[in-house]
């Protein structure tokens, strides 16, 4: 009786193998070298025009940044002022995700490491301008001071665990890609 169970589970095993390889053998033609190449070319496709549309982004913020900026430093210097830096860090944030684009164009890996400096940056905006804000309004009650300090906490918070992450990441990266990551940004790592 159990000789005869084993030859059955035996057989349900080789007929859901053969099930298997079957349905694979449908996409096998759908799947060639060609296709994947295909597919791959649109994949770089899309990497550029992120890239380029970030530029492009960056760019008419950069352009609009000081436009506004112009407007409003007669009337409203500080303002304008902080506005204009909120801006640029946008700007500044933008082209780090350009430059994170071109990286993965030339390396073909994605490196967490500019992303943890794309936080910081966002981070420290946030700061700066909630900051300058907060000194500048003309009534300010406890319970907004009380928010702005929370606010604030949390956001140093973020940046000190993310400067962390970004010397653990060096730390933990191999010579090998710290040295092709050099490469593929220009920088001689000798």
């Amino acid at each position: 009786m159990r000789h005869v169970r084993e030859e059955m589970m035996e057989r349900v095993v080789e007929t859901v193998k053969r099930t298997a390889i079957n349905r694979w053998a449908r996409f096998e033609n759908a799947l060639s070298d060609r296709t994947i190449g295909m597919m791959e070319t649109l994949d770089m496709l899309g990497y550029l025009t992120t890239g380029v549309s970030f530029l492009v982004i960056s760019i008419v913020v950069f352009g609009r940044a000081w436009y506004v900026f112009a407007i409003e430093v007669g009337s409203q210097p500080a303002f304008a002022i902080l506005g204009l830096v909120h801006d640029l860090l946008l700007v500044v944030i933008l082209l780090e995700l350009f430059r994170t684009v071109i990286n993965f164009l030339k390396t073909k890996v994605i490196i967490l490491e500019p992303f943890l400096y794309i936080c910081v940056i966002a981070s420290t905006r946030r700061i700066l301008t909630t900051g300058a804000q907060i000194s500048y309004m003309d009534e300010l009650t406890d319970q907004v001071f009380n928010r702005y300090l929370m606010d604030l906490g949390a956001n140093v918070l973020v940046v000190v665990i993310l400067v962390a992450a970004v010397y653990l990441a060096r730390r933990a990266a191999p010579p090998a890609m710290i040295e092709r990551i050099g490469a593929a940004q220009g920088v001689s790592s000798r």
